[in-house]
This record gives C-alpha cells, sequence and structure tokens, in this order.
C-alpha cells in the first residue's frame, strides 16, 4: 500500500489568507519553514555586522567606525550567529524532517511548538530594536560581569542583550522538551532505538543538551538583570559578589552549545555521507554512542575557557584532559564518515560537497582545539585572534557547512523544485575558498600577537597582510552567500521538479511527497529496518533480511 497522500489543495484566495495561515499555523513543516527564513535574515545580518567590522580592520589606524560602534557591531555579530542564526536553523530542519523521518504526522505538542518559534523570533526581534533606543549592546557576546553591570555599562542596551536572551531561551528549552517527546513517543511502528536515523539520534541528544546547558545560562542572566535594576550584588566584587560566577555559569552552557549547535551538523553529514555514497553508515552503533559520549563530557570542558584567570593546577590539569578526552569521541566520528565515503559511488552533489567541506573545516579546527586544551598553550594564545580562528573553524567551518549540505539535501522535499547545480557549486568552492581566506590568516595574526576584540591597530607590527588577506575573505563569502540566496529564488520561480525522492535516499522523509501532504503519512508506515525506504523499493532484498 501507499504512503504517500494526496497533496492537492485549494489555492489560497489571497494574500491575507496566506498570511494568517502561515501565522496561525501549528503545522511543524510550515514552522520548520520559517525557523530557517528567520535564520537565513539574521544571517544576513550577521553577516553585513561582520563584513563593517573586517572593513574596520582592513588596514591598520582606520577611522571607518569608531570603537564605540565596533563594540556594538561586535556584539550582535556573536549573539545573532549562535542564538538567532545557528540555533533557528537547526530547529528549523529538526521541526521539518524530524516527524517525517521517524514517520509521525506531527511534533508531540503542536501549539507548544508554535509558540517556540515566535519566542524565538520575538527574542531576536527584541535584540534588533536596541539600535533604535538608544544603541545596541556592546558588551561582547558572552557579556562577561561585572563589567556589565550598570556601573559599567549604562543605558538599556544590556538590558535588551538580556532580554533578547531570555525570551528566546524560552522557546529553546520548549523545542527541546517537544523533540525529546516526538522522537521518545512519535515514531512509527517497529521503529526501534537501533533503527532510528542518525539525524534523529543526534537531535535527541541535542534537545538533552539544551535542557541541561540552557537553565544555568538563564539563571546567570536573571541574576545580572536583579542586579542591574534591583540592587543585588552577584557578580559586585566590592559588596561580595564574584567576578568569576558570570564566567563559569556563562561557560557552563557555552561550551556544550558548540556542541548544540554541531550535533545537528553530524547528524547531516551521517545521513548524506551514506546517500552520496552508495553505502550503509560505518559502524551505525559507534556513532550513536560516540554522540552519547560528546554528550556528557562535554559538561566536564567549561572551564577550559578559563585557563588565564588563576584557577588552581588541579583545576586547569582535570579541564585539560576532559578537554582532549572529548576528541576521542568525535574523531571516532570523523573515521566512521571516512569509513563509509572509502570504496563508496560517490556522487558529488552540492549536499556531498558542503559535507567534505565540513570534515576538512571541522577537523581543522578540532586540531587547533586540541593545542588550545593543553593549559601552557593556551596561555600564550588566550584572548588573541588564534582562538578568534579556532572557534570560527569550528562553528562556521562545522555548522555553517553542515547547515547549507542539510540546505540543499532536503531543500527539494520542502519545495518540491531542485536548486540550480552550476550556481551550488560556485557557492560551494566560493565558499570554501573565501572561509580559509578568512579565518586561517587570523591564527596567524594571533601568533604574532594580534589581540581579539580591538578596534583598530598601529602599523608595522606584521598584523597589515594577514588582516588585508581575513578582510578580502569576508567579501568571497559575501559573494558566496549572495550566489546562494539568488540560486534560491530562482528555484523558487522555476526550479526544476525534484520528485518525491531525487536522490535516491533510504530514510521515510523521501516516501512521500514533494512537499508532503498536511498530515505527512495518509497510513503510518510500519519500520522493519534502518533503511526503511530501501525495503520498499527493494522488496526482493529488504535490508532487514540481513540484519
Amino acid at each position: 500500500m501507499s504512503i504517500v497522500a494526496d497533496t492537492t489543495r485549494q489555492p489560497a484566495t489571497d494574500w491575507t489568507t496566506v498570511l494568517h495561515g502561515w501565522v496561525t499555523t501549528v503545522d511543524h513543516k510550515l514552522l520548520g519553514i520559517m525557523y530557517v527564513v528567520s535564520g537565513l535574515v539574521f544571517f544576513v545580518l550577521g553577516g553585513i555586522e561582520a563584513l563593517l567590522m573586517r572593513w574596520q580592520l582592513f588596514a591598520p589606524n582606520s577611522h571607518f567606525v569608531g570603537h564605540a560602534t565596533f563594540n556594538q557591531l561586535f556584539t550582535m555579530h556573536g549573539t545573532t550567529m549562535i542564538f538567532f542564526v545557528a540555533m533557528p536553523m537547526i530547529f528549523g530542519f529538526a521541526n521539518y524532517v524530524l516527524p517525517l523521518m521517524i514517520g509521525a504526522r506531527d511534533m508531540a505538542f503542536p501549539r507548544l511548538n508554535a509558540f517556540s518559534f515566535w519566542m524565538s523570533l520575538f527574542g531576536g526581534l527584541l535584540l534588533y530594536v536596541s539600535f533604535f533606543a538608544g544603541g545596541a549592546p556592546d558588551v561582547g557576546w558572552f557579556g562577561y560581569a561585572p563589567l556589565t553591570e550598570y556601573t559599567f555599562s549604562r543605558g538599556h542596551a544590556t538590558d535588551y542583550w538580556i532580554l533578547s536572551l531570555l525570551v528566546s531561551g524560552v522557546g529553546t528549552i520548549a523545542t527541546a522538551i517537544n523533540l525529546s517527546a516526538t522522537i521518545l513517543a512519535m515514531r512509527a511502528p517497529g521503529m526501534t532505538l537501533d533503527k532510528l536515523p542518525l539525524f534523529a539520534w543526534m537531535m535527541l541528544i541535542d534537545a538533552a543538551l539544551v535542557l541541561f546547558a540552557l537553565p544555568p545560562l538563564t539563571a546567570a542572566l536573571v541574576m545580572l538583570l536583579l542586579d542591574r535594576s534591583c540592587g543585588a550584588h552577584f557578580f559586585d566584587v566590592q559588596a561580595g559578589g564574584s567576578a568569576l560566577l558570570w564566567q563559569h555559569l556563562f561557560w557552563f552552557f557555552g561550551h556544550p552549545e558548540v556542541y548544540i549547535v554541531a550535533l545537528p551538523a553530524f547528524g547531516v553529514i551521517s545521513e548524506v555521507v551514506p546517500v552520496f555514497s552508495r553505502k550503509v553508515i560505518f559502524g551505525y552503533e559507534s556513532v550513536a554512542a560516540a554522540s552519547v559520549a560528546i554528550g556528557f563530557i562535554s559538561f566536564g570542558v567549561w572551564a577550559h575557557h578559563m585557563f588565564a584567570v588563576g584557577m588552581s593546577p588541579g583545576l586547569d590539569s582535570f579541564f585539560a584532559g576532559a578537554s582532549l578526552l572529548i576528541a576521542v569521541p568525535t574523531g571516532i566520528k570523523v573515521f566512521n564518515w571516512l569509513a563509509t565515503l572509502y570504496g563508496g559511488r560517490l556522487r558529488m552533489e552540492a549536499p556531498m560537497l558542503f559535507a567534505l567541506g565540513f570534515l576538512g573545516m571541522f577537523v581543522l579546527g578540532g586540531l587547533t582545539g586540541i593545542m588550545l586544551a593543553a593549559a601552557p598553550i593556551d596561555w600564550q594564545v588566550t584572548d588573541s585572534y588564534f582562538v578568534v580562528g579556532h572557534f570560527h573553524y569550528v562553528l562556521f567551518g562545522g555548522t555553517v557547512f553542515g547547515l547549507m549540505s542539510a540546505f540543499y539535501y532536503w531543500w527539494p522535499k520542502m519545495t518540491g523544485r531542485m536548486l540550480g547545480p552550476k550556481l551550488a557549486r560556485w557557492h560551494f568552492w566560493l565558499l570554501f575558498i573565501g572561509f580559509n581566506l578568512t579565518f586561517g590568516p587570523m591564527h596567524f595574526a594571533g601568533l604574532m600577537g594580534m589581540p581579539r576584540r580591538v578596534y583598530t591597530y598601529q602599523a608595522g607590527q606584521g598584523w597589515d597582510v594577514w588582516n588585508r588577506w581575513t578582510t578580502v575573505g569576508a567579501v568571497v563569502q559575501g559573494v558566496a552567500m549572495s550566489l546562494f540566496i539568488i540560486n534560491v529564488l530562482v528555484s523558487l520561480r522555476r526550479g526544476a521538479p525534484a520528485g518525491d525522492d531525487p536522490w535516491d535516499a533510504w530514510t521515510l522523509e523521501w516516501a512521500t511527497s514533494s512537499p508532503p501532504a498536511d498530515y505527512n503519512f495518509e497510513t503510518v508506515p510500519v519500520v522493519r529496518s534502518r533503511r526503511p525506504l530501501w525495503d520498499l523499493k527493494h522488496p526482493d532484498d529488504p535490508d532487514w533480511k540481513h540484519e
């Protein structure tokens, strides 16, 4: 029996009806699209902020923007990219794909799902309203207290920053609860945990990380708001508060956050690489187990961000060891993906190109991460551009390349149209080249002593050439993303029809029409193996016969 539903729909009568439908929807697919679109809009804003900063640093003694404006751009860029680009886009793809992937008709709590999206969006809008209310926050995306106390940060910009993260955090925690409930309770008959798609595994672990990591940040934000508005003294050293308490609370969230945005990319790669290698994923169990290990260990490494604050040698040793240990399960995954690629019939379509780009860039970022895990090396390069280069290789090279792979992979399912392959290749190669031109030179500038968070610098220190290359690379990345947006717009207007399964894939979302019907599946599928769509395509040789 076919599990594809009839997708015939009545056309909307006018734009008011269409807008009302989007605003009031509880359909996980529409909410997923809105998450992704909002993430792309904020990505453009964050990219413009980055380009303005890079133009300021193109040459020494530049006066393109002043120090106050630079600090605002710096804060808004980091906050936007972490909280309003990476996480919404991750949750957008999870919202759209997960119910389809596990054979469910919707998320476990559809109304909570809609509430989560609007809280996330309103949090981002609240942050950007600060531009029109006396100036944007200028305290860094990490908001170190006590420098964020009212004594040192006058006005209401920091309050906007705090409130925006609190509002969006409520939506993020609610989404994590919803994802957990959906994956654990809404799977199709026969889909036991050992048959769960690896993207769903990663999102389950990701949701657990959010539930344990975000509440400490929420508590820290509330404490800071009480300090600023109600006369509390949590971070006021002169009144008995602690200057390091904020750092502990923030980085207890901040380092698991790296894996909150990286694990979904791991999941995307674990789906894309097997499909475009025409091989079953190598070591399914070890990929899932390594992900669980990463989730546990990630909560024991936060203070490697604080090696320079004067902790005891014993604590430095513990956090250095934990930081080195977390490389083991991460390395296991890399070898799983490489083993899947080895001997495969590789198809270099756009999703595969970005998956391979992810592999290369994330490994390079991981190698410099191993260097920073050693406390003596960290002492030498802390608060330098070496660290900036490192975490962009991990976060941008990992998360953004992974998200682009997801975008090209699932766009046909979401729209029923293909993205242009030529523009996709231009997008990949320009982004790949621009990325390395931008963040590679930062390592050398950092090793030569360039501190992070400076808005200008003197000539003759050896930093000029590295900053010029970095700015050129940022411009190339801007061109690459412009081509991506053009490709999206062209595809929406006249993209080639995709069909239901353009990649000859194996998971259940490709068994539905493109785009899927409102209710996803007319008949809930029964799952007997890890590749249920393979079983439907090859009834004479299904996977379950070989398990």
